[in-house]
């Protein structure tokens, strides 16, 4: 028996207790994250406030290189071993390791005109999730935790936002506007058996007992907004424990093609969740995808990066395009900044964050279009530069989201989606 004087415990005290609590007295193996509707949080919302409900962003840490991807340029010194293939846009080439996406390019946007000034990888992966620079004072939010804030949940059980393999927290927003992280997508949401002898019945009585014991620490902390959503975290985990659509995160359901389309690699797996996921209700999965960071030989080791890639995209357009899901799901896939034209000494690409390309499909997106232009050699952007806040602005756009209403954070600070950034008109 747990004793103890709830006047004495803090909020992450009390989050660790109650953990422990409910797995070790209560007999529930896991409550494996942290979402929940606490107070403050957004009611669950209709479909009805913009067609674009769900986003799913693929992100390509370690900095995708422009030119062997979606920005080649074949007549120039720079472009190096990797070679270039026609798209279904005219007149437009991409890597030749993008067949696929070159095949179901009328189904996609490509911007070669991204820029920043940021070339640390840590600092710019965060730019890219929050659209500001890190600050001491103050922690930002994520697309996942701006998107629940503005338009509420879609899903009575499932959570809001999920990010697979790692991502930005809901800074300032708080932990009721957390993502639920996922390490392994083929594993999905982990520990979420109850041992056979705890009936739900024998479950609710233990919680009214506990219940009954905290209601000394309720009482003295209803001001704490810190404390208070931690009982609906526990009545949001248990419902999705009993609901039927804990099995969204079970990706063994898909039929054998189906995975086999995706691919048995992490990146595949991840996205196939997603959408499992958005398809449930979700409205926000992150995956991430390693590796790109190629200093040295990076004609050998871009091509099975970009062509996991490829295959991935192309499986995740088609496959929400057949399930009536594209026009309802805006597809991201983004990076930190891109690589160095000139090939250094060790025939690797080196950090740049002048010149670099991502694409969008699907949300609203109007397809068989490249937005933006770099100069000859993809080392400067020549026409229609792309800030990380007009990128982040567009996205906001597509999901429906005020690109520059003002949220304050607890400091009385006003903050943006968008930072000031403007949504490219031109892409819808």
């Amino acid at each position: 028996m747990f004793s103890f004087d709830p006047s004495q415990l803090d909020s992450l005290t009390r989050r660790d207790l109650m953990h422990r609590a409910a797995r070790y007295c209560f007999g529930v193996s896991a409550l494996p994250f942290a979402f929940q509707t606490a107070s403050g949080a957004p009611a669950r919302t209709s479909d009805s406030d913009g067609k674009t409900q769900h986003l799913i962003y693929l992100f390509m840490t370690g900095a995708m290189s422009q030119l062997d991807t979606f920005d080649p340029k074949p007549q120039s010194q720079v472009q190096g071993q990797t070679g270039v293939i026609k798209s279904k846009i005219p007149g437009v080439q991409l890597s030749e390791h993008l067949s696929g996406i070159a095949s179901i390019a009328d189904e996609v946007a490509v911007i070669r005109s991204l820029n920043t000034t940021t070339a640390a990888h840590a600092q710019a992966r965060y730019l890219m999730r929050t659209s500001y620079r890190p600050l001491a004072t103050t922690k930002h939010p994520g697309l996942g935790s701006w998107l629940q804030k503005m338009k509420g949940r879609i899903s009575d059980a499932l959570p809001p936002s999920v990010q697979i393999g790692g991502g930005v927290g809901p800074g300032y927003l708080g932990a009721q506007y957390a993502p639920v992280p996922i390490g392994d997508p083929a594993k999905g949401l982990q520990n979420t058996t109850s041992p056979a002898y705890l009936t739900d019945d024998a479950f609710d009585k233990r919680m009214t007992l506990a219940n009954a014991f905290d209601s000394g620490f309720r009482t003295k902390a209803t001001k704490n907004s810190k404390v208070n959503g931690y009982d609906d975290l526990y009545s949001d985990a248990i419902r999705l424990l009993r609901s039927e659509d804990l099995e969204a995160f079970d990706i063994t359901k898909e039929v054998d093609n189906q995975k086999s389309a995706y691919g048995e690699t992490r990146l595949g797996r991840g996205a196939l969740l997603a959408r499992r996921l958005v398809e449930r209700g979700v409205r926000y999965v992150e995956v991430s995808f390693g590796s790109w960071d190629h200093h040295r030989d990076i004609f050998t080791n871009v091509a099975d990066k970009a062509q996991e890639l490829d295959k991935v995209v192309t499986a995740l357009v088609k496959d929400l395009k057949s399930r009536g899901l594209l026009d309802s799901t805006l597809v991201v896939v983004g990076t930190e900044f891109g690589r160095k034209p000139k090939i250094n000494q060790n025939v690797g690409r080196d950090h740049h964050p002048a010149a670099f390309s991502s694409l969008l499909a699907g949300g609203g997106i109007k397809g068989g279009q490249v937005y933006g232009k770099s100069d000859e050699d993809a080392f400067y952007v020549e026409d229609d530069g792309v800030s990380v806040e007009d990128f982040n602005a567009t996205i906001a756009r597509a999901l429906s989201i005020p690109h520059d209403q003002e949220i304050y954070s607890p400091d009385g600070r006003p903050f943006t989606i968008g930072n000031g950034g403007t949504p490219i008109a031109k892409l819808f």
